[in-house]
């Protein structure tokens, strides 16, 4: 609740959340998730390259392991001295297990209980395996052949398989399975070094970072004090220019800046409050009236032939007060309407998540999804009116709902567009409204931006929607296009200009 006066009960300065807290928050973050995601990131390249050379090594040594085994006959010759076993179990702390077997499963030589090999296509057909092609996988080897030191979940491996072919007799040749063993603690103990050596700096670079960047926000936004002493405690029809005796060189042109809109304010503030007075007394009132007595009468009644007609003049009430809410917006995109003239700088991508999610339950409603694009996610920034954007594309999601009919998806996408010779030296924003819908035939793509022209009777649309974005993108010198969404569908593209990097 608020005094008498129209003050807020809250006093200035203690209501809302911190503006230096709120950049910190917007600078530190993006740094937090990309600290976790280069986290992520450096353990799966670590993971990655250790699983690389010690694919190497198995590789290397399954090969060495299978030039001992000579093929006399039908048979082999084991030439396995004790010097090449021992090259084989050098390492104590990191053994290289192995296992020799003909045919594959019958055990000749080695560690008997090595985990069977996976075949590509084991689970619903199997596959023969391709000869002298490596097979490298990850295997648990029981219990009772490792060190009792291990976890009871046995010990992580990590093997390679190698199908060979022997025998004299081409009509049976014969065929050898070489596996070659390494124990997976060593890779995973390389990654999380490598892991822990890379986050340990990074983390306390995010933390000097994190003192620097308050600081800074701090004696950066000192000056806003004494603008903010200017603006305090005015009323709402107070439209003065603000007295600045001395301002540093931003704050003086904000000052200018607000004292131009002030004055502009103040020689149109009047017509606009009468004339959106008028409208939505002479217009919406009655038609919300209107609404509400056919609902009443369509409650009370039982006739059949009354109800109907009682339906149709509530259709008809019902589409009215659509289209003078279109025509509203549409006097508020003209050129020469302020509104029209108030840019800022915002980002379009999160603009239209907000409000794909408002929209969301009155698609549900209709039985359609819709849905932002997820490869669509970076920051894409225009310069432009966001009241009047929101507009455009809350008319885009509107007839993309109305048309595509149940059972469709709709997908909004936001991106930066590519580059061609139209727009080498000016950079554009891509804005999508994508449906799987019956689409719109071409000889009508041209025609539905015009007003009160549709390209179809369904639905209680007046034919505006199109021309509203259209007037609203030209205001904004982009561009918006129709195209046909295969297989079936149809594609509203929006080009905006982007805004300048700061």
């Amino acid at each position: 609740m608020t005094p008498a006066g129209g003050a807020p009960a809250t006093p200035p300065g203690q209501a809302g959340v911190s503006l230096a807290r709120q950049l910190l928050l917007w600078v530190l973050v993006p740094q937090l998730v990309l600290w976790m995601a280069g986290g992520v990131a450096t353990y799966k390249f670590a993971a990655g390259y250790a699983n690389q050379a010690i694919d190497a090594s198995l590789l290397q040594a399954s090969r060495s392991l299978a030039r001992q085994l000579k093929p006399i006959g039908n048979g082999l010759l084991i030439d396995f001295p004790r010097a090449a076993q021992d090259v084989l179990e050098a390492d104590p702390a990191d053994k290289l297990l192995y296992m020799v077997s003909s045919p594959p499963g019958q055990f000749i030589l080695g560690n008997q209980s090595l985990p069977a090999p996976v075949l590509p296509g084991e689970d619903d057909a199997p596959s023969e395996p391709d000869l002298n092609k490596p097979y490298f996988y990850d295997g648990v080897m029981p219990m009772h052949e490792r060190n009792t030191r291990q976890a009871s979940s046995g010990q992580a491996l990590r093997l390679v398989a190698l199908y060979l072919s022997f025998g004299e007799d081409a009509a049976a040749p014969q065929t050898m399975l070489v596996q070659v063993a390494r124990s997976s603690a060593n890779r995973e103990e390389l990654a999380q070094r490598i892991l822990v050596d890379m986050l340990l700096p990074m983390s306390c670079l995010v933390l000097l970072m994190t003192v620097i960047v308050w600081l800074g926000i701090r004696a950066g936004l000192s000056p806003l004090a004494r603008l903010r002493q200017q603006v305090e405690g005015r009323a709402p029809t107070d439209l003065a220019p603000l007295q600045l005796a001395s301002a540093p060189r931003e704050l003086w042109s904000l000052a200018t800046a607000i004292n131009t809109l002030l004055a502009a304010v103040q020689n149109t503030v009047a017509t606009q409050k009468r004339f959106i007075g008028d409208a939505a007394h002479q217009l919406r009132t009655p038609l919300a009236g209107l609404k509400s007595q056919t609902e009443i009468a369509l409650q009370s009644t039982t006739d059949p032939e009354l109800r109907a007609r009682l339906q149709r003049v509530h259709e008809s009430a019902t589409r009215s007060a659509h289209l003078v809410n279109q025509l509203l917006t549409l006097a508020r995109a003209e050129p020469e309407s302020v509104m029209a003239q108030d840019r800022q700088r915002f980002d379009l991508q999160r603009l239209a998540q907000i409000l794909t999610a408002e929209w969301v339950p009155r698609a549900l409603k209709a039985q359609v999804d819709l849905g932002m694009d997820e490869h669509s996610t970076q920051p894409v920034w225009v310069h432009a009116n966001a009241l009047l954007i929101r507009e455009a594309l809350s008319n885009l999601i509107d007839n993309a709902l109305h048309y595509a009919g149940a059972g469709s998806q709709v997908t909004v996408r936001v991106l930066p567009a590519p580059m061609t010779p139209q727009n080498l030296n000016r950079p554009m924003a891509l804005l999508e409204v994508i449906d799987n819908g019956p689409g719109i035939p071409a000889g009508d793509q041209a025609r539905v931006f015009e007003r009160f022209v549709r390209a179809t009777d369904a639905g209680n649309g007046c034919g505006l929607g199109l021309a509203i974005v259209q007037e609203i993108v030209e205001r904004h010198e982009g561009q918006v296009t129709l195209h046909d969404a295969p297989p079936h569908g149809l594609c509203v593209r929006v080009l905006l200009p982007m805004a300048a990097p700061h």
